[in-house]
């Protein structure tokens, strides 16, 4: 590099450093909280099976565990799918301020702790929600900064040949669903992100691709930045890259 190009690289550095301050300020920000991702779906969309594969294969993702008042189904774990309480300790928790949101859903109650969502953000982790659309539009409206995705299903006719296939429902139970299915995308106006689940591969790839998205922004990469900008003030004379005098 000859004295031009020096002269470049000193005026670009000092730029840089009126811009984003002093290197022993640089290297002293701190990492950014996580993310708070909430995904809602109507049923049949394929949303559980979703939030298992991104929470297997998207490092450094968790999963923010609700209180619930129902019973465990078989296979489910204590704090780790939900965190099942009883009425009075739900009750407790409710007159004490300590969920972000909570609902009513077919006479059972859930509710997510403020403390425990506090407390992985905090630890740099990103949070995956499933939340119904009430619950992620209480969400917006308290935690700045989440990032909500809506999935729909390709059709009505599709999802309505999904519900049949699961066959869990009666045929007026999975009409119920389908036309609760209906009342739930018309919020997809709400979201920040639409995904149309055609095949489990390629949702999931464009859920992946939001989170990954969301983690390369100025925001989030800036103290990452920083500490890097800081190495060049303190690389010294004569190292690779730089000219002599």
């Amino acid at each position: 590099m000859g004295r031009a190009g020096c002269r470049t690289t000193l005026v670009a550095a000092l730029a840089a450093v009126a811009l984003w301050g002093s290197p022993a300020g640089l290297a002293a920000e701190p990492e950014p909280a996580g993310t708070v991702f909430v995904l809602s779906a109507p049923s049949g969309t394929g949303k559980s099976t979703l939030v298992k594969q991104l929470l297997q294969r998207v490092p450094g993702l968790a999963f923010g565990v609700s209180h619930t008042t129902r019973a465990p189904r078989p296979g489910e774990r204590d704090g780790v799918d939900y965190f099942f309480v009883d009425d009075a300790r739900f009750n407790a928790m409710l007159a004490r301020g300590q969920f972000q949101e909570w609902a009513e859903v077919y006479g059972r109650r859930y509710g997510l702790s403020r403390e425990a969502l506090a407390r992985q953000r905090a630890a740099g982790r990103d949070l995956l929600l499933d939340l119904d659309t009430a619950g992620a539009r209480t969400v917006r409206q308290t935690m700045p900064g989440a990032v909500t995705v809506f999935m729909l299903p390709p059709s009505a006719p599709e999802l309505a040949r999904r519900l049949r296939g699961r066959g869990t429902e009666s045929t007026a139970q999975a009409a119920a669903r389908l036309a609760q299915a209906g009342r739930e995308c018309a919020h997809f106006g709400e979201y920040d992100y639409l995904v149309v689940n055609h095949t489990v591969d390629q949702a999931f790839r464009e859920l992946e691709a939001i989170i990954l998205a969301d983690r390369a922004r100025r925001e989030r990469r800036r103290a990452a930045a920083r500490k890097i900008l800081a190495g060049f003030s303190a690389a010294p004379p004569g190292a690779p890259g730089t000219a002599p005098d």
